[in-house]
């Protein structure tokens, strides 16, 4: 009998089969393929809230876990997929050059936000207010990571490319048994299509709709995430990702016009050079009401394990949050009550 079962292989799903692995428990994946919610945002990761200059929760115990984890990732899989770098905040006013000294000097900042101003001497780039550098951020190349994952867990027979069947779980006391597979626990991390889980139904997670453009732009000439209005990263070759959106009426994976007309109209507010769009994608962010990541067991089926709600920061948080997972399952660790489901026990006491 195996550990654990996982079902889902997107950030959260890797976070946490790197605990289990690290520490030698025994576990089967089950994913699909589809898009995760971290390509909407591109792979990058930020301890800043950007539009209001304020500290993520928790950002800087994230961060602080999160490269090592990347780093000693990228060792293990021989390849890389981690780029640190600068980002550039866009300032839209003087207004937001005041706000943003402000900002940096709130203890929780001064690690992240520079208080000198740039100026913008890239001709291609309509910014008259210059750019505040945030420190410490970068990109991981979550599309890359995640498959060269899947390559290596399959390779050793700990995966399996299909959908899961709910109709094929059957619960004891002590068990779960999915087709042929049988675990002491099952760890679901299956992103926004949560909503189908029929025992973490009662849990307000919702999806949220995110699309990117990639376009080729040759005088751009940029080495550095700009953030205005929507996020410009350069990934090379003259090529950008360009976005992202919010949508929560329209779940499908297909990208859409109107964000192509949005995301465009965005772009040409922030570059004044000519571009062509090469690719547009879509993916789904899973959101909470009160923007806090999920985690813990089914409060009547202590084998059914939950870890979802990363939204557009997974890349920031999974490698911790993973680990904190662990230590909740296997050391009877208090979660903490922000990221703990049992908030929403009352929700599943009135079904």
């Amino acid at each position: 009998m195996l550990d654990y079962l996982v079902v889902g292989l997107g950030l959260a799903g890797v976070s946490i089969c790197e605990a289990l692995e690290e520490n030698g428990h025994s576990f089967h994946v089950i994913s699909d393929g589809k898009q995760m919610a971290s390509t909407v945002a591109g792979g990058v990761y930020n301890p800043v809230v950007l539009n209001r200059f304020k500290a993520v929760w928790k950002g800087d115990s994230f961060l602080d876990y999160a490269l090592p984890f990347y780093r000693d990732l990228e060792v293990k899989l021989n390849m890389n997929f981690l780029e640190e770098t600068t980002l550039k905040r866009r300032f839209a006013s003087a207004e937001e050059q005041n706000l943003w000294f402000e900002a940096a000097s709130d203890p929780r900042l001064k690690r992240f936000l520079s208080t000198e101003i740039i100026q913008n001497t890239n001709e291609a780039l309509i910014a008259p207010y210059g750019f505040g550098n945030v420190l410490e951020t970068g990109r991981v190349n979550v599309p890359k990571l995640v498959q060269k994952y899947r390559e290596n867990l399959s390779k050793q027979g700990r995966h399996s490319l299909e959908t899961f069947d709910m109709s094929a779980l059957d619960l004891t006391k002590d068990a779960v048994r999915y087709r042929d597979l049988k675990a002491k626990r099952i760890i679901w991390a299956i992103g926004h299509r949560n909503t189908a889980l029929t025992y973490f139904d009662y849990i307000p997670l919702v999806g949220n709709k995110g699309e990117l453009l990639t376009i080729k732009a040759l005088e751009l000439q940029l080495d550095s995430l700009i953030k205005g209005p929507v996020f410009i990263l350069p990934i090379g070759d003259d090529l950008y990702k360009v976005g992202a959106t919010y949508d929560r009426s329209d779940l499908t994976y297909e990208p859409t016009q109107a964000a192509r007309i949005r995301l465009s109209e965005q772009l040409e507010s922030m570059i004044s050079c000519p571009y062509e769009i090469v690719a547009q994608e879509a993916g789904i962010r899973p959101t909470v009401p009160d923007r806090r990541p999920l985690l813990g067991r089914h409060p009547q089926y202590n084998n059914l394990v939950l870890y979802n709600g990363l939204g557009s920061r997974g890349v920031l948080m999974a490698p911790w949050l993973g680990r904190h997972l662990w230590e909740y399952l296997e050391k009877g660790k208090e979660l903490l009550p922000e990221l703990s489901i049992d908030r929403y026990e009352k929700r599943y006491q009135r079904l």
